[in-house]
């Protein structure tokens, strides 16, 4: 069954001062936001997650850490992709294996002008050898960052050869007419913007829901706009996260979710990245002073820890 749905998290990863991964962190987070963090699903070490700075290794051991901690794994996605094809492979076995809901699937994202068969056999490929059996792939289509995208025309081939594997797509390139189009043309089809402000409009759009990397903040207010998105108080809500949303965004993302939880738990430790680096002093000063003016404060500190 197919039971990611709604408000789902793209948790960052916390670190360990050596940047490790610190996986009771992570795994506290993890339960907050499927609690009172107002969280339908996860989706684990995608990019929010800065999945591609950890190894292959290093993902796979947070992967189990959470699995074994029994945080519900179907209402969890994990991101699996990476360059090299056996590395997809290893992360998306990993991920049937240890029974998380579904494995978010970069396209290889060195090489560009990949066209749509090609891309299709790719993704073949990672399914054959990682193993088809209790898989369910949700494409990853954020061409910004990888210069590949899933164009309808590698969905349309992937969809007529695994219909019940290849079951959704995460649109993260912001553009809204694309999740539309994508949701009609493909009837049962999962899709899911990246932004708050699609949960109004989900039943209208068809759409499965959001993935954001801001429901870390704003899931609360983000729960009460899917929930109710005809109604005042649905409406007011999703204006509430769109107005956190867009004071974070005002900043390097990665680094102002992380200050803003941070700033939630009291626990400094979420404001280190990697590759990436931390808000300045001036630029942190900022980005409260704004979120000041929004519904930041109204929201809830999740633990800190496992």
């Amino acid at each position: 069954m197919k039971t990611l749905k709604g408000v789902i998290a793209a948790t960052p990863t916390p670190l360990n001062a050596d940047l490790s991964i610190d996986t009771d962190r992570l795994i506290g987070h993890c339960r907050w936001l499927l609690g009172d963090g107002g969280c339908d699903g996860i989706n684990l070490l995608g990019t929010t997650g800065e999945a591609t700075s950890f190894s292959v290794e290093q993902r796979i051991a947070a992967m189990r850490a959470v699995a074994q901690s029994g945080v519900p794994l179907q209402r969890m996605m994990v991101g699996t992709g990476a360059s090299a094809l056996a590395d997809s492979v290893a992360l998306t076995r990993a991920a049937r294996e240890l029974g998380f809901a579904g494995a978010l699937l970069l396209p290889p994202f060195y090489y560009k002008g990949i066209d749509a068969e090609s891309l299709a056999n790719h993704v073949g490929e990672v399914i054959a050898k990682a193993g088809p059996f209790g898989l369910k792939i949700y494409l990853y289509h954020i061409p910004q960052n990888t210069g590949v995208p899933f164009v309808a025309e590698a969905i349309a081939r992937l969809r007529e050869r695994y219909p019940d594997i290849v079951v959704g797509l995460k649109d993260s390139s912001g553009d809204i007419a694309f999740s539309r189009s994508l949701a009609v043309q493909f009837p049962g089809f999962d899709v899911f913007p990246s932004s708050e402000g699609s949960l109004t409009e989900w039943k209208s759009s068809r759409f499965a829901g959001c993935i954001s990397a801001t429901t870390n903040v704003t899931g609360a207010l983000s729960q009460i706009a899917w929930s109710d998105p005809d109604s005042e108080k649905g409406r007011q809500a999703a204006a509430s996260a769109m107005a956190i949303r867009g004071v974070l965004g005002g900043f390097p993302l990665m680094a102002s979710v992380k200050a803003a939880l941070a700033a939630m738990t009291g626990d400094g430790g979420w404001e280190r990245l990697m590759p990436l680096r931390r808000l300045s002093p001036a630029e942190r000063a900022e980005l409260f002073a704004r979120l000041g003016k929004t519904d930041f404060a109204a929201q809830h500190a999740p633990a800190t820890t496992g």
